[in-house]
C-alpha cells in the first residue's frame, strides 16, 4: 500500500513534469486531508483555512491540474489510484527495509520535483548570486525566463537554504488567484495578497484591525499592515517571492499601483527612517520581458539585481544525464540539437529513456515533433493556448517560416517568448529549438 508521502512526491512530481509547478501549501492539505479521507470542513479545522476557500477557490482548480497532470479525470473521491499507477511508473520502488533520515542537505527538491537533492543541477553563479542577495537588508532581486525553465525550482532551493539561516520565507504565485475576483480591483487583489502572505507565515488574520479603504486607502492600508503586522510580527527578515507576476501584466488598473507600491516598499527598505522595512526582501519572478508602460521612478523592474536563467550548458545536460541514471556514454548532441538544453524538454528525454532502456535516442528524436512522440501532451499544450488566436499564430509563422531569424514589434512577441517557444533578442526572434520549429512548420502549414 503507497502511504500519505509517496502520494505526496507522486503529484508534486506529476505536476512539475506536466505543469511546471510544485505544488502550493494549500493543495498539499487539501491531498493530505483528501488521503486522509477528510471532509472539506474538517481540513480547513486542521489547515486554518475557511471551508469556502478550500472548497470553492482552490479544491476545483487543484482537482482539475492535477487531472491534467496525471493525464486522466481525478476528483477529491477517485484520486488515490491514478496517484498509486502514476508512482509506480515514475518513482523509485518503496525501500523493502526503513531507510535513514535524510541530513538537512538531501531535504532540497530536484529538477523532478522529488526529495532527491543529488539531481538538483545548480545554477552556478545565478543561486549564489540570488541567495546573497536575499540576505541583505532591504534587497530586491528579478527572477526571468521563459516557462519551464525552472525558475520555481531555483526559488524553492534558495528559499530553504534562506529558512536554514533563520529567514522566515514566503512564495506566493499569482497563479492561485482567482482573475475574475481577485484581479477585478487594486483593492481585492491587495486584500487577497496580505491574507495569503499571513497565512503562509500561520499568523492570525487581522487584516481588518489595520484595512480602511475609503479613509486610508487600499495602498496605505496594505503598506501598514505588511509594516506594522507582518514584519513586526518576528525578529526575522520576511524574504516576500511573488512568482508568475507577469499575470497581472494585462491588468493596467492594477499593476500601475501595485508595482508602484512595491518600488516604495523598496525605497523604504533603503532608508534608515522606517527601520521595520529593512527586514523585508523582495524576489519577483516572471517569464516575460517587463513590455508594459511603468513610470521609471515607480518601477520596481529597474532596481535590484536581475536574475536570468539560461538553458542548461552541455556540462550540465551531460551531469543531469547521468543523475538520471544514463550511461556517461549516451551521444547528447542529437538531443541537444533537438532541444537545446531546455531543463524540462532534457528532462522528459531522461525519464522516458531510463524507464525505456531498449528505445533508442535515434527513435525518439525522430517521433519527437509528432503527435506520437515523447512531446506530444507538451506540444498540443502550446498549440491549444495558440490557435485559436489568429494575432498570436501570425506571428509565430513568421517565425517559424525561415531558417533566419525574423525582427517582430509586438506584445505578441513577447507573450510568445513568455510561453517559451520562441527566443527573444530585442527585436529579434527565433524558435526556442528545432522541435518547436518542426511542430509548429507542420500544425501551421509552413514547408
Amino acid at each position: 500500500m503507497m502511504d500519505m508521502e509517496r502520494a505526496i512526491a507522486a503529484a508534486n512530481h506529476a505536476m512539475v513534469r506536466h505543469l511546471g509547478r510544485h505544488l502550493s501549501d494549500v493543495e498539499t492539505e487539501i491531498l493530505k486531508g483528501s488521503w486522509q479521507g477528510q471532509t472539506y470542513d474538517q481540513i480547513a479545522s486542521a489547515s486554518g483555512y475557511s471551508d469556502s476557500y478550500l472548497r470553492r477557490d482552490v479544491g476545483t482548480k487543484f482537482w482539475k491540474a492535477l487531472g491534467l497532470a496525471l493525464e486522466e479525470t481525478v476528483s477529491k473521491n477517485n484520486f488515490k489510484e491514478a496517484l498509486r499507477r502514476y508512482a509506480n511508473q515514475v518513482l523509485p520502488p518503496e525501500p523493502a527495509i526503513p531507510v535513514p533520515a535524510m541530513s538537512s542537505d538531501a531535504e532540497d527538491l530536484s529538477v523532478a520535483g522529488t526529495v532527491a537533492n543529488d539531481s538538483y543541477i545548480e545554477r552556478t553563479p545565478l543561486e549564489t548570486l540570488c541567495h546573497n542577495t536575499l540576505c541583505q537588508p532591504g534587497s530586491l532581486v528579478r527572477v526571468k525566463a521563459p516557462s519551464l525553465m525552472g525558475k520555481t525550482l531555483l526559488m524553492d532551493r534558495v528559499l530553504t537554504q534562506l529558512e536554514a539561516r533563520g529567514l522566515r520565507t514566503v512564495r506566493l504565485s499569482l497563479e492561485l488567484a482567482d482573475r475574475q475576483v481577485h484581479f477585478s480591483s487594486l483593492n481585492r487583489f491587495l486584500r487577497w495578497l496580505c491574507i495569503n502572505i499571513t497565512r503562509s507565515l500561520a499568523l492570525p488574520n487581522e487584516l481588518d484591525d489595520y484595512w480602511d479603504e475609503e479613509g486610508m486607502g487600499s495602498k496605505v492600508s496594505c503598506s501598514t499592515y505588511v509594516e506594522e503586522y507582518l514584519l513586526a510580527s518576528g525578529d526575522a527578515p520576511l524574504v516576500l517571492c511573488l512568482d508568475d507576476i507577469d499575470l497581472l501584466f494585462p491588468y493596467p488598473k492594477i499593476y500601475e499601483d501595485f508595482f508602484s507600491l512595491l518600488r516604495s516598499w523598496y525605497e523604504m527598505a533603503r532608508t534608515r527612517s522606517r527601520p521595520l522595512w529593512k527586514q523585508l526582501r523582495l524576489a519577483i519572478v516572471h517569464s516575460t520581458d517587463v513590455y508594459i508602460q511603468l513610470n521609471i521612478n515607480q518601477s520596481p523592474f529597474n532596481v535590484g539585481v536581475p536574475i536570468e536563467l539560461t538553458e542548461f550548458t552541455p556540462e550540465q545536460t551531460r551531469r543531469f544525464a547521468q543523475l538520471h541514471g544514463l550511461s556517461p556514454s549516451l551521444e547528447l548532441a542529437p538531443l541537444m540539437a533537438m532541444v537545446g538544453g531546455h531543463p524540462y524538454l532534457l528532462e522528459q528525454a531522461f525519464d522516458y529513456l531510463n524507464a525505456h532502456p531498449h528505445c533508442s535516442l535515434d527513435a525518439l528524436l525522430a517521433e519527437a515533433p509528432t503527435e506520437t512522440g515523447i512531446y506530444a501532451n507538451h506540444l498540443r499544450e502550446h498549440w491549444i493556448n495558440l490557435r485559436d488566436n489568429p494575432v498570436l499564430t501570425d506571428t509565430l509563422r513568421q517565425v517559424v517560416k525561415t531558417s533566419k531569424s525574423t525582427t517582430l514589434e509586438s506584445v505578441q512577441a513577447h507573450q510568445l517568448h513568455s510561453m517559451g517557444v520562441i527566443r527573444l533578442t530585442g527585436n529579434i526572434a527565433e524558435p526556442r529549438c528545432q522541435l518547436y520549429r518542426q511542430y509548429f512548420q507542420t500544425q501551421l502549414g509552413v514547408g
